[in-house]
């Protein structure tokens, strides 16, 4: 055991799951926060506008958070900051456009004045607490991203957050090759890698190659070209707009994200774009459509989406029309496949030449495939290894990878969410759990809407709502009014009058009954009602509505 302890490595998000990644690494009294995303909400969260990590423990332990470090600018590393900042006061490190996008995400809450921002470059090492971190250059589908090396009493901690090879980097700076083999010269502890891309063999296609493809598009184009591309992919924007100069197209925005990533980006040296080459989306009409570019948002098939409302003719200032090339320059997150594949429909029905990702491949992956990731296996050459950011599949084909390139398995570790694991020279283990999970974020509100909530809202889409009011007169213990009953999205009432007044005679059985017998307590008379109507619906019609029995006394 070395002389200074353990260090605990605590994930409270990004493993068994794509999305809202967060990491704690805990030495002693202090802790060191790596990143703070959001995940989008999935199919059966209805009505969930987002999903962030819970960070019960930081709350309890904040007196020891020495600082909060974002690795680059994607939604998934960045998106709950606004939340977090809510609840924590810290010191945020993360490249200049890192912290540009963050700040304009701060904005939005009105959390920007608070935040206490220190900017890093790659090649830079900050002391923050009893952590002295280096901050590496690595290649993604966002600029200014960059892997940790975490170095603690205990030992180093290598982070690569995402990543990719790309010997070709648009902005011309490879990963940084020569900073991970002195690391693991020195000798690391531990390892944790991006796992997203384990499952496809080989490399990664540089971003770089995508040149070439606009360059064709650009050339067999004869109306207006539409690219949709994720806004935070500054080198793939960077690519259109070379391919737009080339080919002298002038180049609009649409997209309230698109456009404010690009102006940041510019302002930070990160774009170059001409101002004569910019136009504004209301001057389109005054250039010949061979003359015009747009890029927009929407590659994932957002209902409000820039390219959605263009799709369905819902857009404002842009209609489709015959002629029109659109490119989705991105490959469909899983789960956003059918959103994806309705909006090219409806494209094609607008009479546009639509060019996606299986007809012609313009994209590329901005994380790592298996080749790469046992590069840096054996450039770092770990210690102990934690496959990272991936569902639990990735995790354990990781796991596997790693095996193959000589890391023991009983040095491997897959965690999930809230585990502790514990680490020192020549020892590790998960050794306990923290507080941890999924916290819903619907409209202003954030985590009052639990599994209970979500339980109940899948009952209504599925089966709808029937209301039953009964008035009681409270001094003789007679029915007023009623049994009433009330449909929504059950069945539609003048269509089903037998039923329900079959329905109406089985309450007031009920009540009649609990009169009969002397036995006022209403809450069982609502238990009654409801456990009666459920098997009833559901032997004649086989649904189960949710039952709100309602009595009031006068």
């Amino acid at each position: 055991m070395s002389k200074g302890g353990k260090v605990s490595i605590i994930p409270l998000g990004g493993l068994g799951e794509i999305g809202k990644n967060m990491l704690a690494v805990e030495y002693k009294n202090e802790i060191l926060v790596i990143d703070a995303g959001l995940m989008f909400s999935e199919e059966e969260m209805l009505g969930i506008d987002l999903v962030i990590p819970d960070i019960t423990y930081l709350v309890e332990n904040k007196k020891k958070i020495k600082g909060l470090i974002l690795t680059h600018g994607h939604e998934d590393h960045i998106g709950a900051l606004p939340y977090v900042l809510r609840r924590l006061d810290v010191e945020i490190y993360g490249t200049r456009l890192t912290l540009g996008l963050a700040n304009g995400k701060l904005k939005e809450h009105g959390l920007d004045r608070q935040a206490r921002f220190h900017a890093v470059k790659p090649g830079d090492t900050r002391r923050i607490g009893s952590f002295t971190v280096d901050f590496i250059n690595v290649n993604h589908s966002i600029a200014g991203s960059v892997a940790l090396a975490i170095h603690t009493p205990v030992g180093t901690i290598v982070h690569t957050s995402d990543f990719k090879i790309d010997h070709t980097p648009v902005d011309g700076e490879p990963l940084d090759f020569r900073k991970f083999a002195e690391l693991g010269n020195e000798g690391v502890l531990l390892l944790l890698s991006d796992s997203t891309n384990v499952e496809r063999s080989g490399y990664t296609p540089s971003e770089r190659v995508l040149a070439q493809q606009f360059a064709e598009l650009f050339y067999k184009a004869e109306g207006r070209i539409i690219i949709a591309t994720f806004s935070s992919n500054i080198h793939r924007v960077q690519q259109i707009i070379n391919a737009a100069m080339t080919h002298n197209r002038k180049v609009a925005l649409v997209g309230r994200s698109m456009v404010n990533v690009v102006s940041i980006a510019c302002e930070l040296g990160y774009l170059q774009i001409p101002e004569e080459l910019l136009i504004d989306l209301d001057d389109i009409d005054r250039y010949p459509s061979e003359r015009i570019a747009i890029i927009t948002t929407g590659s994932q098939g957002e209902p409000l989406s820039a390219l959605t409302r263009m799709a369905t003719g819902e857009h404002r200032k842009i209609n489709i029309v015959p002629g029109d090339t659109v490119i989705i320059s991105a490959s469909a997150i899983p789960g956003n496949e059918k959103l994806v594949a309705r909006v090219i429909n409806h494209l094609f029905k607008q009479g546009a030449h639509v060019i996606y990702e299986t007809l012609t491949g313009v994209h590329v992956s901005g994380h790592a495939r298996q080749e790469e990731l046992k590069m840096m296996l054996n450039l770092v050459r770990p210690e102990f290894f934690l496959p990272v950011h991936g569902e639990y599949r990735h995790l354990v084909q990781h796991a596997r990878l790693a095996q193959e390139v000589g890391v023991p398995s009983e040095k491997i570790f897959i965690a999930e969410i809230g585990d502790v694991l514990e680490v020192a020279p020549g020892y590790a283990a998960i050794t306990g759990r923290v507080p941890a999970g999924r916290v819903f974020v619907d409209g202003l509100g954030v985590g009052d809407v639990g599994n209970i909530v979500l339980r109940d809202r899948k009952q209504l889409a599925q089966d709808g709502i029937l209301i039953v009011v009964i008035t009681m007169d409270k001094d003789n213990n007679q029915i007023l009014a009623g049994p009433d009953i009330v449909s929504r999205g059950f069945v539609y009432v003048r269509e089903s009058e037998d039923l329900l007044a079959e329905a109406r005679q089985k309450v007031l059985a009920i009540l009649l009954k609990s009169l009969k017998e002397g036995s006022y307590d209403w809450t069982e008379v609502k238990t009654e009602i409801r456990e009666n109507l459920g098997r009833f619906f559901y032997e004649k019609i086989k649904r189960r509505p949710m039952l709100l029995p309602i009595i009031m006394e006068v």
